[in-house]
């Protein structure tokens, strides 16, 4: 089960968050996943989670994991402003304040504080920009998969170009899924999850498919970022950290650690045959890798 819950973000923006239950009871003699027994939060009161999505992503990415999550505590994924089903006004602004104050918002309207933030690379900067300026809405963070470091213009111009090669409308689903999965360049090998990761972004139009955010508010939210270090809003994260990564993805394992080492509190996990869309692509060793650190956490 789903709930949506409407948000008012950073300069009246409207948001939709999405709070997960745990799926229905398993019929007599099927195997059911096994849920942790819920924690003593207190009365009428269970520990808050909020899911924050990367870049170009919407808050049924982690779909998955809210729910394993949902068996013990209260996991909200948020569309984040010009993603999902969240407002995309051409008079929005797409900073890093804006996505900052949008997450502190959600915390605050949806009484989730202090909660754990976890987050998937633009996700993850939110998420350790949030902590770092409100301790005391967040308890904790998972940092998946994005640098510290700037990355520059170079790299805005070759996103730029990459939004130029899409060969959008899609006249199928289909068709979204083999190009994002095998025929896009930026693809190494064939990666059906990335394929299934991208056809959930897009929706239906008179003239085919097409991705229900705008590409030119994708490239103002990245450009927010981009051309800056983020280190020193790093080591003011107080609250325990993990910074994971997988494998394959963009985040390396030298800066991945160097970032652990500037964290008060970080910790280090990595998750094998993974790219950038770990919790995606692999969600059970996504699990295994988070479940001790949020175990420590949340009951700890």
């Amino acid at each position: 089960m789903v709930r949506r819950i409407d948000v008012t973000g950073s300069g009246g923006v409207r948001l939709a968050a999405w709070e997960f239950a745990e799926p229905p009871k398993a019929v007599p003699g099927q195997v059911r996943e096994r849920t942790p027994e819920r924690s003593d939060a207190g009365p009428g009161r269970t520990d808050g989670v909020l899911l924050l999505h990367g870049l170009m992503g919407r808050a049924s990415h982690w779909a998955t994991t809210a729910r394993w999550l949902s068996g013990r505590h209260r996991a909200v994924a948020l569309d984040q402003r010009g993603h999902g089903q969240s407002e995309k006004s051409p008079q929005a602004v797409y900073t890093r304040e804006a996505y900052v104050e949008d997450a502190e918002a959600a915390l605050e309207q949806l009484g989730l504080g202090p909660a754990v933030v976890i987050g998937h690379a633009m996700g993850a900067l939110t998420a350790w920009q949030l902590a770092a300026r409100r301790p005391d809405l967040v308890r904790a963070v998972v940092i998946c998969d994005m640098r510290a470091s700037a990355l520059g213009a170079a790299s805005q111009r070759e996103w730029e170009d990459w939004f130029r090669a899409w060969p959008v409308p899609f006249a199928a689903l289909a068709d979204v899924r083999k190009w994002f999965g095998e025929d896009d360049p930026w693809v190494e090998r064939p990666n059906p999850a990335r394929g299934e990761f991208y056809a959930e972004v897009m929706h239906e139009s008179a003239d085919g498919w097409r991705p229900v955010f705008d590409p030119r508010q994708m490239l103002a939210s990245r450009e927010a970022w981009v051309y800056d270090a983020h280190w020193e809003e790093l080591a003011q994260v107080r609250c325990p950290a993990l910074v994971l990564r997988g494998l394959d993805g963009e985040l390396g394992r030298a800066e991945a650690q160097e970032m652990v080492r500037v964290l008060p509190r970080g910790e280090y996990a990595e998750v094998a045959d993974a790219g950038h869309l770990v919790h995606y692509d692999q969600p059970e060793a996504w699990r295994m890798a988070i479940e001790p650190f949020l175990e420590a956490v949340l009951t700890g």
